[in-house]
């Protein structure tokens, strides 16, 4: 038999929510970037994208995976943000002479980890992270094999690395949906570590550079991570923004410009914080169907759960719309054990892809003695009774 509880769970949620069930029209943004995508970053669904899953040159971007993995290094108690690494020659060559960002770390010096960390993500230092590439790997092409490694092992599916700081080199080429999950995993994973990414200037060897991230200076919330730039990628951004308990991410490439750049990730950002909310359904251990039916067990009913925190993101103007059902399978056969999978919560809305969440028995229920289950089996069938 198969049990849909909608109306009564609706009817609840109309009182303490005001879900009602007029339909209205989901909306969208444009925007000048060529790959884009926008995310909450407590529930991971997706507020706006667009070629997000297309393969691109991240430019700098890519050293926030240089920061995971030294991260990572950092937590595991290998390496200490004290320890001096050395500034090999093979590195400084690499990048005395070019354009691109610098530390300007002198050749066979020292400098720590903390120190060159700083360097990564204020300075964009290129020369920082062959270094700590040459100390993590014995090289800096094996330390990106280790990164593409990582990097599926983290769920990035597309990212493939062949350096440390994002230099142009071909097949070094991510998307913006990797670099989003990239970017969870940062704050998620190192909260210890992640508030590196709000500072907004480091001095080092007499320089003093300020942190390229343009919403740091002008819109709340805004505490990390990276920008990008190059002739063939164009202008880029990941970026989080928090404001009271929410958070998203914000990964833009392909603007033409600077200011484009800074001007396009702060109207998107207002744009998901004005348009968009996350609303909190029901926490783990919630109980949700308070007497679900059990056959031939010695308690008649045991209440269903849901089993983890459930919480959708949604246009405002979608929640009126929003229909949450639940469902399961039953009755459920004795003995029933706390804790397993049952029955489901699905939540739907206009624009959103449905979000379902598992629901678990609360309590054990053994089942009948063999008496028990033969009486029960008479009255059901005699009567039409439970038990």
């Amino acid at each position: 038999m198969y049990f849909s509880f909608r109306q009564s769970l609706i009817a609840a949620l109309i009182l303490s929510m005001g879900v009602s069930v007029t339909p209205a029209l989901s909306q969208t943004i444009e925007t000048a970037a060529k790959q884009a995508i926008i995310l909450d970053f407590a529930s991971g669904a997706v507020l706006m994208e667009k070629n997000a899953d297309e393969l691109m040159v991240p430019s700098s971007m890519s050293k926030l995976m240089t920061v995971y993995m030294v991260f990572d290094k950092l937590k595991s108690g290998a390496w200490k943000p004290s320890d001096r690494l050395p500034v090999t020659e093979t590195a400084w060559k690499k990048h005395y002479k070019s354009e691109g960002s610098l530390m300007f770390l002198p050749v066979n010096s020292t400098a720590t980890v903390d120190e060159l960390l700083k360097g990564v993500v204020i300075q964009s230092g290129n020369d920082a992270c062959s270094v700590l590439a040459e100390a993590y790997s014995g090289s800096e092409e094996a330390f990106a094999e280790e990164e593409t490694r990582k990097s599926r092992q983290i769920g990035l599916t597309r990212s493939t690395f062949r350096n440390a700081s994002g230099w142009p080199e071909p097949g070094h080429m991510m998307t913006a949906r990797d670099l989003s999950v990239l970017a969870r995993h940062l704050i998620g994973d190192f909260p210890e570590y992640y508030p590196l990414f709000s500072q907004m200037e480091f001095t080092f060897n007499g320089i003093k550079q300020g942190n390229r991230n343009p919403l740091l200076y002008n819109t709340p919330g805004a505490d990390g991570l990276k920008t990008g730039h190059t002739e063939a990628a164009g202008y880029g951004l990941t970026a989080s923004i928090k404001r009271g308990n929410r958070r998203i991410i914000i990964v833009l490439n392909g603007m033409s410009s600077m200011k484009e750049r800074a001007e396009e990730s702060q109207r998107l950002a207002e744009w998901a914080f004005r348009e968009w909310e996350t609303y909190s359904l029901f926490k783990a251990g919630d109980v949700v169907i308070p007497d679900a039916e059990v056959w031939l067990g010695q308690e008649e009913t045991v209440p269903l759960a849901a089993k983890g925190n459930l919480e959708v993101t949604m246009q405002r103007r979608n929640r009126l719309d929003m229909k949450v059902t639940t469902s399961y399978s039953g009755p459920i056969a004795a003995p029933v054990k706390a804790g397993t999978e049952v029955g489901k919560i699905v939540v739907t809305a206009p624009g959103m892809a449905p979000v379902e969440m598992a629901m678990v028995a609360t309590a054990d229920v053994p089942k009948l003695g063999f008496g028990g289950r033969m009486s029960t089996a008479i009255k059901r069938v005699l009567w039409g009774k439970k038990g």
